[in-house]
């Protein structure tokens, strides 16, 4: 007779190992909100596509002449940038039109007869948003800067256009700031150096202009035909140009010739020319790069712009959290009657309504009234403020 070991564990089945089980609630509710999540991607990454990327190349592929194979691959690289837009319209999408069909079918009746209440319905919901945002901030990172980079530099190059992924050509401007006490004991910054380059090709500046402030006053104006970063003194070397010292009174007090002349000034000129990369062709380690080298130059309009994109790239996938808070809280509400086409139709709605506050929130940051960090956060807070609120109206 064989004897039975008690103490020993008995095995476990699949879903007994899983450290998280789902359960079949759950698994029924995801199955409901997969297949219109799926066709929000199709259908909005597609109307993207082809408002934003195809009628363009379509007219470069026909009257610049463009070569189609070079036309499918930009439109190849584009397609992750309209499929991380497409992630939170289609998670509104999905739990609006999932839930929605439960309500209609009266499957929300009966699960809430059964004890089931309104949070723990909209838990699969929740789910699915969280894990699309971790999915959007993944490609918003990872994928979509280099690709839309990549694809610039390749309709640049097929259309004739000069633009170097090492540097910019024409038009560097630095103003270089250095702290100083006002009269009543405040700190402020204060101009001392403007630097102006016509051009660059790589190697030296060309047509350089400099004017020295470090007094308050001008003090001299450096004209050089060419000027070169010299690495191993930490300075700008000069060549071929000339000194004009400055009186009080603006008049020149001197003319100084020189074929070449060394000028200590940081290196900053130089980072902006190899600095060429959009807003959206940076993620967020290039844009904090960036904008440390932008805070030398003491523009205030281009670091605060800055700072409120950095602040949008890492609000951007808590949309998807928004949207799925707020198409669930509507979904689940009781005595309602909506269709799959209503359901799209309040989607648009719902879209065109969050971004416009988005828009005019982030104008309100650019223009400096308000902070970086609340002009993207705030349509965020606003939209779960309005879920909330949906929410407990839904389970009432």
């Amino acid at each position: 007779m064989a004897v039975i070991d008690h103490s020993s564990p008995l095995p476990l089945s699949l879903g007994q190992r899983l450290p998280v089980q789902i359960s079949i609630l759950d698994r029924y509710l995801l199955g409901e909100l997969v297949a219109p999540f799926l066709f929000g991607i199709g259908a909005f990454s597609s109307l993207g596509i082809s408002i934003g990327v195809v009628f363009d190349l379509v007219r470069k592929v026909t009257e610049s002449g463009l070569p189609f194979s070079l036309a499918m691959e930009v439109l190849i690289l584009k397609m992750p940038e309209f499929l991380v837009m497409a992630f939170p319209m289609s998670v509104l999408l999905a739990t609006l039109m999932g839930y929605s069909r439960l309500s209609n079918d009266s499957e929300i009746i009966a699960l809430r007869s059964c004890g089931i209440g309104t949070y723990r319905l909209m838990v699969p919901g929740l789910i699915l948003s969280l894990l699309i945002t971790g999915l959007t901030f993944v490609f918003n990172e990872s994928l979509v800067p280099s690709a839309n980079y990549r694809a610039e530099i390749l309709l640049d190059q097929a259309l004739g256009q000069k633009r170097n992924e090492g540097f910019q050509e024409k038009n560097i401007f630095y103003q270089q700031f250095t702290p100083s006490q006002t009269i009543d004991g405040t700190e402020e910054n204060q101009l001392s150096r403007i630097f102006y380059a016509k051009g660059f090709d790589g190697k030296q500046m060309k047509g350089v202009l400099i004017l020295d402030f470090t007094r308050g006053e001008p003090q001299q104006i450096l004209v050089s035909d060419a000027a070169e970063w010299n690495a191993e003194f930490d300075r700008w070397d000069l060549y071929h140009g000339s000194i004009y010292l400055v009186n009080a009174d603006g008049s020149y007090r001197s003319v100084i010739n020189f074929d070449e002349h060394q000028f200590k000034i940081p290196r900053a000129p130089l980072d902006l020319a190899n600095r060429i990369r959009d807003y959206g062709e940076m993620n967020l380690i290039q844009a904090q790069s960036y904008l440390q080298l932008l805070s030398q130059t003491g523009d205030e309009k281009k670091i605060r712009k800055l700072k409120v994109r950095i602040q949008e790239k890492l609000s951007f996938p808590f949309i998807c959290l928004v949207f799925g808070v707020v198409g669930s809280a509507l979904g689940i509400l009781p005595n309602q009657r909506t269709n799959r086409a209503t359901a799209f139709g309040i989607s648009v709605l719902i879209i065109f309504s969050y971004y416009m506050l988005s828009f005019f929130s982030s104008s309100l940051g650019v223009r400096g009234t308000l902070s970086p960090e609340l002009s993207a956060w705030l349509p965020i807070g606003f939209g779960l403020i309005c879920g909330g609120i949906l929410t407990l109206r839904s389970n009432r």
